[in-house]
Parts: structure tokens; sequence; C-alpha cells
């Protein structure tokens, strides 16, 4: 149990005095402070971890808070505990303590209160029903789905209009908007999205969501459609408490009555064997259903080894799209438009500075220009390439260890089982000089290493040789969509 700080004796006379002011109804002052913890720390995280919480009761100076399973308990009670004190010390100055457990509130001598209202945004679809479906109780009633009275829980950043198109994703773009349309259409059900950390598998996942939610046609029957997504970790703990509490049949009944299932980040599925076995068969009840199916993971289901192979089979019957990692035109262009969005004037040269420099993914880049934003309002001092320098030295410094020429020569030899020695060579046959035209190129991406000093690397080479390598696996790359993945799972490894 967390224990709030002691409050002052004299304060709390005061406060409970024969002339102080009548408190409001515990239950009152429970929404109050669901209401500013929503507004602290975000509708996804509150809809998340927060949403089930109910009040059980107040019992002397210590208030109780129930939720439905121990892990959120446990959840709740690391990472808020100390949080709801505050609020509820502030909210009522008698509360000493704020006792988490786990449970329903007692109907006798508890009050169920709603969860707050979400703060409306502009891409909130009033007329949507985007359910996450709950942990336990029944499916919500028709009249509810057709209301649109469901809450949501999607990132109101991530929609088609945020997201940046280039050749790494224009095709997982087209697949996710085509779905977003058509949904169940003949071809991409399921829609299986692949790829790295960060390259915007979850942001397409969301504009689905979205506009699913604003799109009847999604129901088949031109009211709100009933689109459940959460995370492969989110669906297995849902599916464990629905066995601890005896109630597998309505879990079941609330998956099988959506319109669209998303389950993001299927890998945590490996291992899993009960957990896919469910997964499975509500795969197949929905799709037998004419429901839409999106799914997304790291690898490609031929390439997660540890589901069941009816599992990957499945998956990749629909329509399975890659995002590539991405170019260092698709990185200046994201730069761009995310301070465009932010309002600031941020010189080119620093973004294509940053764009050269951070490769690995595009929320660690992002994250370094709101750095470089918050530095330039914090201070007053303009974005130069200077100031980038001095303020983002950590995370520069973090990429310029973090691959070596010899790391790409050796994964490269390693990957295409050629010897070391020839990527320094002068052998000019094609099973060896396609292998190490990739690793120039790989050097190029992933090192802040200049031309001639990649070209000395290489068995001193010219740097007009290592451009021409650069080039034409780039060209390889747009052609040939297996060989593009072999270049993109040896930038993976050498980047994890």
């Amino acid at each position: 149990m967390a224990k709030s700080a002691n409050i002052d004796s004299d304060g709390a006379a005061m406060a409970l005095g024969p002339h102080a002011p009548e408190e409001p109804p515990l239950a009152a002052q429970w929404s109050r402070v669901r209401g500013r913890l929503q507004n602290e720390v975000g509708e996804l995280e509150y809809r998340t971890w927060l949403r089930q919480m109910s009040l059980g009761g107040l019992e002397g100076d210590e208030v109780t808070i129930r939720l439905p399973t121990r892990f959120l308990r446990d959840w709740v009670r690391t990472h808020y505990a100390d949080r709801l004190n505050a609020l509820w010390q502030a909210e009522n100055r008698r509360i000493r303590r704020v006792d988490i457990r786990v449970g329903r509130a007692n109907a006798e001598t508890a009050t169920t209160i709603a969860p707050a209202a979400a703060p409306a945004t502009a891409a909130t679809r009033p007329s949507s029903a985007v359910v996450p479906a709950p942990l336990d109780g029944p499916p919500a009633p028709e009249s509810e789905r057709a209301e649109g009275r469901v809450e949501v829980a999607l990132d109101p950043r991530f929609t088609f209009d945020g997201f940046v198109v280039g050749k790494p994703n224009e095709f997982a773009y087209a697949c996710a908007r085509r779905v977003a349309e058509k949904p169940a259409s003949a071809g991409f059900n399921p829609l299986f999205l692949y790829g790295g950390v960060g390259l915007g598998k979850t942001h397409l996942m969301h504009a689905i969501a979205w506009e699913l939610g604003h799109n009847g046609d999604a129901s088949r029957s031109g009211v709100s459609a009933a689109v459940s997504y959460m995370s492969a970790e989110t669906f297995m703990y849902r599916f464990i408490a629905a066995i601890r509490n005896r109630s597998t049949m309505e879990f079941k009944e609330q998956l099988r009555s959506l319109d669209v299932l998303m389950v993001d980040d299927l890998q945590f599925l490996i291992g899993k064997d009960a957990t896919q076995e469910e997964f499975f068969h509500t795969f197949n009840a929905l799709v037998d259903a004419g429901k839409q199916i999106v799914v997304s993971a790291d690898k490609s289901p031929s390439d997660l080894s540890g589901l069941e192979e009816r599992v990957r089979t499945r998956l990749g019957c629909g329509m399975v799209a890659d995002l590539h990692a991405t170019t260092f035109e698709l990185r200046v262009s994201i730069l761009e438009a995310k301070a465009q969005r932010a309002n600031v004037a941020v010189p080119a040269k620093v973004l294509e500075f940053l764009a050269h420099k951070i490769t690995s993914n595009v929320r660690e880049l992002e994250g370094a220009l709101n750095r470089l934003i918050a530095h330039e309002h914090l201070f007053g001092r303009p974005i130069t390439l200077e100031s980038t320098q001095e303020v983002l030295h950590d995370i520069l410094k973090a990429h310029d260890r973090r691959v070596t020429i010899e790391e790409i020569q050796r994964k490269v030899a390693e990957h295409w089982n050629i010897r070391l020695t020839d990527m320094a060579s002068p052998r000019r046959a094609r099973n060896v000089a396609r292998p190490r035209q990739v690793a120039m190129y790989l050097a190029k991406q992933l090192t802040s290493r200049s031309l001639p000093e990649i070209g000395r690397r290489f068995g001193n080479r010219d740097h007009t040789t290592v451009m021409h390598a650069v080039q034409r696996v780039a060209e390889l790359m747009e052609r040939d969509a297996g060989f593009a993945e072999d270049v993109d799972l040896l930038r993976r490894m050498l980047e994890s």
C-alpha cells in the first residue's frame, strides 16, 4: 500500500473546522481526481491502464480504489500510487492513504463513477465506436454500439494525414488506405504490416482505426463500426483475466462481435501457446464472418518462427506489406513535416544533418527534433548547426559509436558467405562485388564516415567507386524486393 505524505495538522483542523464549507460527495471528489489524472497522463495511457479503476469507499482516512485484475493493480500501484495520493489529498485533506486492491466496487458501500470524458480533439470521430475490448463483462449492447458511445483509445496524432509517405513505406500506406476504405475486401484480409522499430506500423494501425470508425461501411450496416485495437500483450492479459474470472465465453463473444480486430506487435505471442490457440480461433471466426483483421509485427509471417505453423499460414494468406528502413530523403521529409506542424523554422542544413546522423528509427529522429524545439522555446536561442551539435551531443555520440565499418563488413560477409578479406580484395566476380557494394552502401547509411574514408577501408578504392556502389544498391533495392529485404535485414541486425 502506498503511503501519502503527512498533512499539516493545523491546516487540516482549519479546513475541517465548524465554519469550513460542506465537502462535496465522495463520488464527485473521485470524479475530479480521475479527470485530473486523465489530463495529466494523456488519453491513450489513461484508457490503457486506468479506465477500469472504481471507487471502493472511504473508511477513516483511507480511500480504497479497486481494479479487476492483479496485474492492473500491481501496475497502478507501481506507476500511479504517488500521484493518486497527491490528487486525493488536494481534493480531500482528510484522506491520508490510498489503498489499491483487486476487486469490484461494492454497491452497498461505494459508487461507481463513469470515466471522465475524453478531451475533444480534431481527430475524434463522434460517430465512431472504436472499442478497446474490456477485460471482462458482456459485450456492449447493439444500441450502444450504434450510437457510438464507446470510448476511443487511439492517438489523435496518428492519422493518414499525419503520415509522411516515401518509397520505403508507400506500399504499406496504400494497403492501409485500401483496408480503411473497403474493409474485408478480397486479397486484403488479413492485412499484415511488418517492419523494424519506429518505421510507422503503429501509426498506420491507428490511422486505419480512425478511418474505419469514421466510415460506416466498416460495419456493413451504415452505423458505427465496432473496431478493437490492442497490442498482442494486451490480448494475452485479457485472455488470462478471462480464464481467472471464468468468463472466457464472454471474452470470445466480445471479440467475435467486432467488425474489425487490430492486433499490434504480434511477435509477443511467441511462446504463448494457449493465447496463440485463442487468437487462431478468433481469427478464423472473424474472417469466416467477413470481418476485417489487421495485424502488425517486426518480421514477416514466414520469419515468425516461434508462432504455430497454422497461425503463420493464416497470417500470410491475405496482404503482407513491409515498411523498409527510411531513406535519407524520407527522413528529411518527416522532419520538415514535423517542424511545419510545430510552426518552427529549422534550417535545411540542420534537418539534413539530423537525417544523416540518426538513421535507426523515426521515433528517435522526431525525439531529437522535439529536443531542439524545446531548447529554442526555453532559452530563446535560434536553431543552428552548432547549437544542434551541442544540445544533441549525447545522441550524436551514441550514433557515432553504434556501427563501425568493420562490423558492417563482417556481417555482410557472413550473410553472403564470402571471406572477410574479399571486402578489400581486387576480385570483381559478381558473388563478391555485390556484397562489397552492399557493405559500402550500409557504411554510407549507418556511419558518419566520408566517401574517401569508406573507400580506404575497402582496399583503398576511390570515392567515386563508393558513390557508384551506393547508387547501384539503391537502384537494385527499388527493383528487387528480395534484395531490398536482405539489405533491410542487415541494417536491422547492425542497428540492434
